[in-house]
């Protein structure tokens, strides 16, 4: 594709306000250390935005969506606050060809959740601890340009059972010093759009300032990316026995099926 890739990088930006150890690990917000870390990689090809929590719509409106290629979501301390509006809205635009990228504790936002159909829990632990990202799949577009494993020298533990639909690719697992694993970079498909979660990235710790989680960030922004020419909900289409060519759309059950179930509540 010749057009650059649109990302708006999403993030909660309340630790960072609230919680000075994070401040200053993050003085600009770790939306914008991702942002930086997209452009960083990819240069020309991406035109990034960012948006954030408190903005209204949480900067989510309609016209933003319609021209984001792929969004990315940071989420911890709020995922109540989110509005069930934009879920909804962001849900659309995902099965209708938007990338999504979910990081770190994004897997308990609603939108993830949606979007998987499970509680997305997992086991954790909040302790300075050391994560091994291991690549499974080495040629995986995600994959590239990154060393087996990726060294994190200080992280938040997160680990098995974590409740997810059986990924369509892995790409990482990731092992912590108390014996632990998870699937730590899982891909999915919904609809038209292409899902990637990504588990690195407590805001404890100074993760999306390691260039190797910088180069995962972009690479998943790139694989994200639809090739479809227009974005469109998957189309539902009837045909007639021995016609294979001229279907009529419809966005719910035929006519006859919807009378007869109104009839049968009724």
């Amino acid at each position: 594709m010749t057009q650059p890739i649109r990302v708006t990088v999403w993030g909660e930006y309340r630790h960072e306000l609230q919680e000075e150890h994070v401040a200053a690990i993050y003085p600009d917000g770790m939306h914008n250390t991702i942002a930086d870390a997209i452009r960083e990689h990819l240069g020309e090809r991406a035109v990034v935005r960012t948006a954030t929590l408190d903005e209204p719509e949480h900067g989510l409106t309609e016209e933003v969506l319609a021209q984001t290629d792929v969004l990315t979501w940071w989420g911890h301390m709020a995922h109540g606050e989110v509005s069930d509006e934009v879920v909804e809205r962001v849900h659309r635009h995902v099965l209708s060809g938007m990338g999504l990228l979910v990081l770190h504790s994004g897997h308990w936002s609603k939108i993830f959740q949606k979007l998987m159909g499970t509680t997305c829990t997992l086991r954790w632990r909040g302790a300075d601890d050391r994560e091994l990202v291991w690549t499974v799949n080495p040629t995986h577009p995600i994959a590239q340009g990154v060393p087996h494993p990726i060294d994190i020298p200080a992280q938040e533990m997160y680990g098995e059972f974590f409740d997810i639909p059986t990924p369509d690719e892995l790409v990482f697992v990731s092992s912590f010093s108390g014996g632990e694993v998870f699937r730590s970079g899982c891909t999915f498909r919904r609809g038209h759009g292409k899902i990637f979660f990504f588990s690195p990235g407590d805001q404890d710790y100074p993760v999306y300032h390691h260039p190797d989680v910088r180069r995962v960030l972009a690479n998943g922004v790139e694989w994200a990316r639809s090739d479809r020419p227009e974005r469109a909900l998957p189309t539902l289409l009837r045909y007639e026995s021995g016609e294979f060519f001229k279907g009529v759309d419809y966005t719910q059950a035929a006519p006859e099926i919807a009378a007869a179930n109104s009839g049968a509540e009724a």
